[in-house]
């Protein structure tokens, strides 16, 4: 289990769609596949998606860091010493993506090395999870079109409706347009990306009073302390921290100082190792979390569902986990399947996908 070599492999796959939102807009997986090779011959793999516009990091960034700096920081260590890689991990600032990477290929080795599914390594709750789509920016006649699609085709009845334009009325008629088009038993929440301020925000979710919203995710900036801390205190749903809340440190701050209600985990910036801390810090503090997804592809999301799966609150709620259904491609063997609104977490040892080596061959960007 010695680790002996790791990979950063940038690659790029085109969306069928691109994606826009308040903060971007991704109309391409411009992803990067980790790999962590041992002495014994095990591999394992994981996928690190950069969110410049997020946290910062881009696919040179990511590529970079993990073979300039982690991989002489980890090779040499035997996969089960997670502590002490964390430990040489996170002597470098930032860069979460690329860490969360280098934790979940070591989980995979693991699940390998002792013939067990990562989801049940981490707890074992469930084997599966209901899904929640994201929807992206557009019209409300395409948007509702869009969700009416998803619902009849997967079974899904939760969507999560991207916000933050100004006016505000643009955001509001299209939530407006997908209750009405869905109807009351579709659950519909927004996530505004920080694109709002907070008095644009307090105003959309008056509008929105009767439109029987579950959640509201960073509406406005954090950084906007007394006017976040004003909106949060006057939501009348969950207020959930996402990109404000990247670190157990983050997380603590923001709900003990009044600026979030909920957390969102994504196992793209927090791996397993520390969305565990985070799942441990929102039970012991008694809030709700959401499974979130940083635009995954197949690997991410697989990822995201054995997390998820593996805890009785992170199922609670419908994770986000379809939107490589936007993606032209992906790079896996045998695709995820959503079927009646649930996706399974994979079976096999480790993570349980394969990365196709064709796949790979295809879309890689450094060859």
């Amino acid at each position: 289990m010695t680790i002996t070599r790791i990979e950063a492999i940038p690659y790029r796959i085109p969306y069928r769609k691109s994606l826009k939102f308040a903060s971007g807009e991704v109309s391409h997986a411009d992803h990067v596949l980790v790999r962590v090779h041992t002495a014994g011959g095990l591999t394992g793999c994981a996928d690190a998606p950069p969110r410049p516009f997020t946290y910062g990091e881009t696919q040179r960034g990511i590529v970079a860091v993990v073979e300039d700096v982690f991989a002489g920081q980890v090779i040499g260590l035997d996969a089960t010493e997670r502590a002490r890689l964390h430990a040489r991990l996170h002597r470098t600032i930032g860069n979460p993506a690329a860490k969360s990477a280098v934790d979940m290929a070591v989980w995979d080795l693991l699940g390998q090395a002792w013939g067990q599914p990562v989801t049940r390594l981490l707890g074992g709750y469930t084997d599966r999870m209901r899904v929640s789509h994201m929807l992206g920016f557009d019209t409300p006649t395409a948007m509702a079109q869009e969700a009416c699609a998803i619902r009849d085709t997967y079974g899904i009845t939760t969507f999560k409706v991207k916000v933050g334009r100004r006016p505000i009325e643009l955001d509001v008629e299209v939530v407006r347009a997908l209750r009405n088009t869905l109807g009351d038993k579709v659950e519909l929440y927004i996530d505004g990306n920080r694109g709002w301020t907070a008095s644009e925000s307090a105003r959309a979710l008056e509008q929105l009073r009767d439109v029987g919203l579950t959640l509201a995710e960073e509406l406005n900036p954090a950084d906007d302390v007394l006017g976040r801390r004003w909106l949060v205190k006057g939501c009348a749903v969950p207020f959930v921290a996402d990109e404000s809340a990247t670190t157990p440190a983050e997380v603590t701050r923001e709900l003990l100082g009044g600026s979030a209600t909920a957390v969102s985990i994504k196992t793209a910036r927090t791996g397993f190792t520390i969305s565990e801390q985070v799942l441990a810090l929102a039970q012991g503090l008694g809030v709700e979390v959401v499974m979130g997804n940083q635009i995954d592809g197949q690997l991410g999301t697989a990822c995201t569902v054995a997390f998820g799966a593996a805890h009785e609150p992170t199922v609670a709620r419908a994770g986000e986990l379809s939107n490589f259904l936007d993606m032209s491609d992906d790079l896996l063997t045998e695709p995820l399947r959503i079927t009646g609104g649930e996706l399974a977490a994979p079976t096999a040892p480790g993570i349980g996908v394969t990365v196709d080596p064709d796949k790979l061959a295809r879309y890689r960007i450094d060859t």
